[in-house]
């Protein structure tokens, strides 16, 4: 226990210092096993884990949903949603607000990531909500919460992550995902609601859209639907795994871009390049989260928490009040994937331990991760916002996500008591 807590005291400091978080991650853990097996049997490990994880074929499918993302976030798909969205909503006070959420909701569906989400709608919503007179706070807020969608909504590449990271059914993961996902729509929805009714000046009048105009704009959505529909409901009828579902998605994409004559042979490479560096980037914290993690494992630092949890004579739910409490904290600190990877070995075993269904728990730490995003002083969502509308005050951000992140935390409570609604599509679909 002591060697463990030493080993997540170092790792802190070093990231607190700048340094990469899978080198962090990857010194402390071959230093850990190194000091308590040798050197020798250390750097063993360390190479199996660079050959099992870079050859591991269920990992395939996090570079093919991240190309699939790329390959949609440059085919113009984002502005078809967005002014679809407004044709449903554009008629209501706020209605280009409520829009920017329905279309991060669609967006996030085929991209998977929360970041490429929250990057492609602000270049797309920002100056239209600008044009028409909407407080900068208002607009921000609403784009930055809408992002975050991207890693709960399925297809997720973090959810992937965390089900090969804990051997989760993927499958599983991603139909729960879709309740607290239009929850969370939803939630955000009323978080506008409520922002305009303190102060109507926010958002002006909405505009309505002629019939005709709106049948043009759903007309041209309909290779996020076909999308969408291959991917996921390929995954929910059974005819494909998660990976041949993200192999047959990207495919898709790249087909769709070419019929819509959206794709060069320049924008072409800088799509594979791009997907190739993110996916080494998460490769790599991958590598580092599981040599970390193989290091508390040889600790047994798991076992003594949930003893110590069991000796301690705290119910349950005060753990996972506990452990949610730590990420909310984290959260505020470091990225949304470090956060998960550094967290998961010692957390899973504790609440599967508990008898809590790990599906369930993987809905409730993406959830935390997605409130990561949004929270000051670090969330990448706020920071994406501030590279897009560079005038816009931090402080302007701040306050504007605040609505939305506490809408976010009342449906945290809500899945965290009531459990079936996050686990009521998996066991319809996969029992």
């Amino acid at each position: 226990m002591i060697l463990a807590a030493v080993g997540f005291l170092v790792v802190f400091a070093m990231i607190f210092m700048r340094v990469p978080v899978a080198v962090a991650l990857m010194a402390v853990g071959t230093a850990g096993m190194a000091w308590s097996m040798g050197t020798k049997l250390a750097l063993a490990s360390l190479a199996l884990t660079f050959k099992e994880t870079t050859l591991a074929y269920t990992l395939s499918v996090i570079p093919l949903f991240i190309l699939m993302g790329n390959i949609v976030g440059r085919s113009g798909l984002a502005e078809e949603l967005y002014d679809s969205a407004r044709a449903v909503v554009g008629r209501f006070r706020g209605g280009l607000a409520f829009a920017t959420i329905l279309s991060c909701g669609g967006f996030a569906a085929v991209s998977g990531s929360s970041v490429a989400t929250a990057v492609t709608m602000s270049q797309v919503a920002v100056p239209e909500m600008r044009r028409r007179g909407y407080s900068d706070r208002l607009a921000t807020g609403a784009i930055a919460a809408g992002g975050t969608l991207g890693i709960l909504i399925p297809p997720s590449v973090i959810m992937v992550i965390y089900g090969v990271s804990t051997e989760t059914h993927i499958g599983k993961l991603f139909a729960a995902g879709l309740i607290p996902g239009l929850l969370g729509m939803l939630g955000y929805c009323g978080a506008i609601a409520w922002t305009i009714r303190r102060n109507p000046e926010a958002a002006p009048e909405g505009q309505r859209v002629s019939r005709e105009a709106a049948l043009r704009a759903f007309a041209r959505i309909w290779a996020v639907l076909l999308l969408f529909l291959v991917v996921v409901g390929g995954i929910y009828g059974g005819f494909m795994t998660p990976t041949e579902a993200a192999g047959i998605g990207a495919s898709c994409s790249l087909l769709i871009s070419l019929v819509r004559r959206k794709l060069t042979w320049p924008l072409f490479a800088r799509i594979m390049m791009e997907s190739a560096a993110t996916t080494a980037g998460i490769f790599a914290i991958l590598i580092g989260a599981t040599v970390f993690a193989e290091f508390m494992n040889f600790t047994g630092a798991h076992k003594g928490v949930l003893a110590l949890v069991r000796d301690g004579g705290l119910p349950p739910w005060a753990v996972i009040a506990v452990i949610l409490a730590i990420y909310l904290v984290l959260g505020c600190v470091l990225e949304s994937l470090s956060m998960m990877l550094l967290t998961i070995p010692l957390f899973f075993p504790v609440v599967t331990g508990l008898g809590y269904d790990p599906v369930w728990f993987g809905i409730i730490v993406v959830m935390v991760v997605e409130i990561g995003l949004i929270t000051p002083p670090f969330g990448m969502n706020l920071f994406v916002l501030r590279s897009v509308v560079p005038d816009v005050p931090l402080t302007t951000l701040y306050r504007g996500v605040l609505p939305f992140a506490v809408a976010d935390l009342f449906r945290l409570l809500l899945l965290a008591v009531f459990p079936a609604i996050s686990l009521l599509l998996p066991g319809l679909l996969f029992n």
